[in-house]
């Protein structure tokens, strides 16, 4: 188990005046104690306690669990609920994370009414957003293999080439480089790109059309994300106006991050410099989202998140801008928060590009 976070979460139980905390998500548990499982529908848990007298629960199915703390097994026959609410019998306010079922989560409420539960998964989530040097490392190795595949994608696109088939081949070089992709890899072609969430389809590249390459691997256990806009053979004024009003927003927000500095109001200056040039209405998603082991962690760049950014958080910054029907652009690094500025983890070239 690690001992550094644990404590952490720790303090932030106490913080909230907690005495249990129930939590259920994999990614989390593995964060804490460097053990994946993929229970599926079964139950798969790691219970912190203020008295440090911490527990796993877990199905015999998941095999033999090596860990610093007891791990109570059970079978598929089990009472399960029964059997977790004798363990968590002393709890008095316990915190459950958010992907605990209610199947799991009622029951076990009916057993131990004198209880008091909340969510409570801020206790893991604050602590996972700011990375330590260990994990900033290996968002760092996964950025810079993202980036190499990318340039050997943009290499290998020809006329006619579909949007699937270059998904496929991207697929191909992260297995040459020995990663796997962290999400559903979107190339969008022409029009498509007009859809931030299109999903990579039969249509072939031409002549003139803009693409949009939206895609991260995952590199023991950490993720990158990035998305770079190109025009094949030919770019119009149009193409050229909007995609450097986007990149302007991009390398302002950049510019603005640093320890403290409001989310938000990264977010409003790239926004801001979007709306300036008329595209305000068709900058549609947040500025960015916070990442490390999964692509999308508790945080947003948002006008909604109104708390400061903090030394170690990773996040995105993705200004965009999508013309139905048209085209659309997008171009998103990711990037370490410092005291004095920020790291950006993503060094394949913004310049506008035309690929022949």
């Amino acid at each position: 188990m690690n001992e550094s976070r644990i404590r952490r979460v720790l303090d932030k139980m106490q913080q909230q005046g907690l005495d249990t905390l129930f939590i259920s998500d994999n990614q989390s548990i593995c964060y804490l104690t460097d053990i994946m499982v993929h229970p599926g529908e079964r139950l798969w848990a790691l219970c912190l306690r203020s008295s440090g007298e911490h527990i796993f629960f877990a199905n015999r199915l998941f095999g033999e669990i090596r860990a610093d703390a007891p791990v109570v097994s059970m079978d598929d026959t089990d009472d399960i609920v029964s059997i977790v609410a004798e363990h968590l019998r002393e709890s008095k306010f316990m915190g459950v994370d958010k992907v605990l079922a209610a199947r799991w989560l009622l029951p076990l409420m009916e057993k131990n009414p004198a209880c008091r539960y909340v969510l409570g998964s801020d206790c893991v989530d604050d602590v996972r957003a700011c990375k330590d040097e260990e994990e900033k490392a290996l968002m760092r190795e996964a950025s810079r293999i993202n980036d190499a595949c990318i340039v050997l994608l943009t290499e290998k696109l020809h006329e006619g080439i579909t949007e699937k088939q270059a998904a496929a081949l991207l697929d191909e070089i992260y297995a040459q480089h020995g990663v796997t992709t962290s999400f559903d890899s979107n190339i969008s072609f022409g029009p498509n790109g007009a859809d931030p969430h299109h999903v990579c389809d039969d249509t072939p590249l031409r002549s003139g059309d803009p693409i949009v390459i939206d895609v991260g691997c995952r590199y023991q256990g950490y993720c990158a994300d990035m998305t770079r806009t190109y025009f094949y053979q030919s770019a119009t004024p149009e193409n050229i106006e909007v995609y450097n009003t986007v990149l302007r927003a991009n390398l302002a927000a950049e510019k603005l991050v640093r320890d403290g500095e409001l989310l938000c109001n990264i977010d409003g200056c790239a926004r801001g410099i979007i709306a300036e040039k008329g595209y305000g209405e068709y900058f549609t998603h947040r500025l960015g989202h916070f990442i490390g082991r999964e692509v999308h962690e508790k945080g947003d760049v948002s006008a909604a998140y109104k708390t400061p950014a903090r030394s170690g958080n990773v996040f995105s910054i993705e200004p965009g801008v999508y013309l139905p029907g048209k085209f659309g652009v997008r171009i998103e690094d990711l990037v370490i928060v410092t005291e004095d500025g920020c790291e950006i983890l993503n060094h394949v070239s913004k310049e506008l590009t035309i690929l022949k």
